[in-house]
């Protein structure tokens, strides 16, 4: 059973802002409450085709999209036989819509007092001013994806009212696809199933931000009632190249239906990306099948996505370089590891090899939807082959970009203000710290390193210039075109 705590998280504000509270968990916003009607872009059979002909490749079946988009054609037993993958990123539940309010102070610590401030809220919503409103949860990573030119599908739950209006709208208009998780005959609340969640952003007068919603005093997943895939969602991630998960899917579903859907992902060869997240380490020590639902994503993850400090509780290892590693031949087919480390930049772990980039030196105003960000432009990066240094400047930029803003949702790094960073090529001055950290690595034949500085060999060490990186990915960034190029 799961004990939801009040979800608290501050922005990152400057240090003055800083609020020490015992009696929170720290915890991003999460999509909780049952979610939607049924969706746009479902495949339909073209019926502009004759019948199928054995003798004939021309009298082939095909399947498309209601908007003309391929996805393969009908094989001769019936099942479609998919030529290419159409949808770049799938993102699985973690959908909410955040409503940001002024308060006087943030919530109390007693229970009682925080579901009864609860209640009035969701008694009393402010009138629709879609200005303060906001997608939240996957909505920020897919919305981020779209933003760079990847095709993204959201599966999970809206509700068939105001606020599942406007959510829809939001992921429609940035050019996002909504397919709709099944179950409602298996709903044991029907009276909350057409609910889409809220999340309430408050803002204290010392700009202190918390997040809390409904979902913080349910005992179970939200959707703990679906324990299969449709044949849509199946549809959807067998189209997808990669589904993203994190660990607040925990949250929406039980244990056994995410295993069983990274497994299904893992058969139909679509890569899995699992970013834990704060709730990895109340996984780690959660009841027996969470914990063994964690080890499975862990095993399975085609990329894994870590801050440093998680890198470290799930290893025991201080170093991130070598905690991924230690991560990487425990992985059925883990490919990277990547441990963010925030200011001072990210690191890609393969087993051939170990690439650093440095974070960029920006403004910070708000972090909310900077680790969506960042991971967006890894999967862009994942998908077009890109080199993977090249991976990781674009990613940190994004993240940056995003952190310059304030809030998530709409608000998260459009391509412009990517490409201006990428221009400015200004890194936060960490090569010293970065040398000294692999310094203590012998286990990677290969190390890059980027820097802002003319590209050389220095020691162990492939130093490659941000001038080179930006002149290979400035072009298809503006132009928005496909980069590929062989992987270190």
């Amino acid at each position: 059973m799961h004990q939801h705590a009040f979800a608290l998280k501050f922005h990152s504000f400057p240090p003055h802002y800083a609020l020490s509270v015992s009696n929170f968990s720290l915890q991003s916003p999460k999509s909780l409450l049952p979610i939607f009607p049924p969706f746009s872009r479902l495949p339909i059979v073209s019926s502009s085709v004759c019948l199928r002909c054995r003798s004939s490749a021309a009298d082939v079946t095909p399947v498309r999209y209601a908007d003309g988009i391929s996805i393969g054609s009908l094989g001769e037993t019936g099942g479609i036989v998919l030529a290419e993958k159409p949808i770049d990123v799938a993102t699985l539940g973690n959908l909410c819509v955040d409503i940001v309010l002024s308060v006087q102070e943030l919530p109390p610590p007693s229970r009682g007092d925080r579901k009864a401030l609860m209640d009035e809220l969701s008694m009393s919503p402010p009138d629709k001013v879609w200005k303060y409103w906001e997608a939240g949860g996957n909505c920020n990573m897919a919305i981020a994806a779209a933003r760079l030119g990847l095709r993204c599908v959201a599966i999970g739950h809206v509700g068939n009212e105001i606020y599942g209006e406007f959510l829809l709208d939001v992921l429609h208009e940035e050019g996002i696809s909504t397919v709709a998780l099944d179950g409602e005959t298996n709903a044991k609340d029907t009276s909350s199933y057409c609910e889409t969640l809220i999340c309430w952003v408050l803002v204290d007068p010392s700009q202190r931000h918390g997040f809390c919603s409904r979902a913080d005093f349910k005992e179970e997943p939200a959707f703990s009632w679906i324990t299969d895939l449709s044949v849509e969602v199946k549809m959807a991630i067998r189209q997808s190249k990669v589904l993203f998960c994190n660990g607040y899917d925990f949250d929406d579903f039980s244990p056994s239906f995410i295993m069983s859907t990274i497994d299904y992902a893992s058969k139909v060869g679509t890569a899995i990306f699992f970013d834990p997240g704060p709730r990895g380490k109340s996984l780690s020590k959660g009841t027996p099948d969470e914990r063994r639902a964690l080890a499975h994503f862990l095993r399975m993850s085609d990329v894994l996505l870590l801050t440093s400090e998680e890198a470290e509780a799930l290893t025991g290892i201080r170093n991130p370089v070598k905690a991924g590693q230690e991560i990487l031949k425990n992985g059925k087919g883990t490919k990277w590891v990547i441990v963010k480390m925030g200011s001072k930049g990210s690191i890609l772990v393969t087993k051939s090899s170990v690439s650093v980039a440095p974070a960029f030196k920006v403004e910070v105003v708000d972090t909310v939807g900077c680790g969506d960000s960042f991971v967006a432009a890894i999967a862009l990066g994942y998908i077009r082959n890109m080199p993977l240094v090249n991976t990781l400047a674009v990613a940190n930029a994004v993240g940056a970009a995003t952190a310059m803003g304030c809030g998530a949702g709409r608000n998260v790094a459009k391509k412009h203000q990517v490409v201006d960073l990428m221009k400015a090529s200004k890194l936060n001055d960490e090569e010293n710290f970065f040398e000294e950290l692999l310094a203590e690595d012998t286990e990677s034949p290969k190390i890059n390193l980027l820097s802002k500085g003319m590209g050389s060999n220095k020691q162990q060490f492939e130093i490659i210039s941000m001038e080179k990186v930006v002149s290979e990915l400035l072009p298809n960034l503006e132009l928005g075109r496909c980069y590929v190029k062989a992987s270190s």
